[in-house]
């Protein structure tokens, strides 16, 4: 009996989280107000996001002693405080689990914030993967 109700409580509170596997359109229609914004196409980020994440807000990739988190792979060595890495610089003011929902608000904030003080090199996928050839990533029913 006290088996369940552990899994009671994580079945309650496993949808509070919202995770997200977005298709490209779906993504893309999410992501329009980051098209031209210095420059970037909607099309770099989609290509960018798919070969970091698979379109997967639940991604959590270990990098060098920190870790990049949802969309964006937004590290915790700079952008957003975890409990992983309290010394985080949390440049955008933001708890990193924020970036694993599917609400991209706070994704879009502080990845425009990286890409201002960093530009879209940040993101390793854009050079060798995203930065020519790109009408593969548009969505036809945009």
């Amino acid at each position: 009996m006290m088996f369940f109700v552990p899994l009671f409580l994580v079945s309650i509170l496993l949808p509070a989280m919202q995770a997200k596997q977005f298709t490209k359109c779906e993504l893309s229609q999410a992501l329009k107000a980051l098209d031209g914004h210095r420059g970037v196409t909607l099309a770099e980020w989609i290509c960018i996001i798919f070969h970091m994440t698979g379109y997967d807000t639940q991604t959590i990739v270990k990098n060098n002693g920190s870790r990049d988190y949802g969309l964006f792979q937004i590290s915790d060595k700079d952008w957003c405080e975890s409990s992983q890495s309290p010394q985080s610089r949390n440049l955008c003011g933001i708890s990193c689990d924020e970036f694993l929902d599917d609400d991209l608000t706070n994704d879009i904030m502080c990845a425009k914030k990286i890409l201002e003080r960093e530009g879209i090199d940040r993101w390793l996928a854009h050079k060798p993967l995203c930065s020519d050839l790109l009408e593969q990533w548009l969505c036809e029913e945009l």
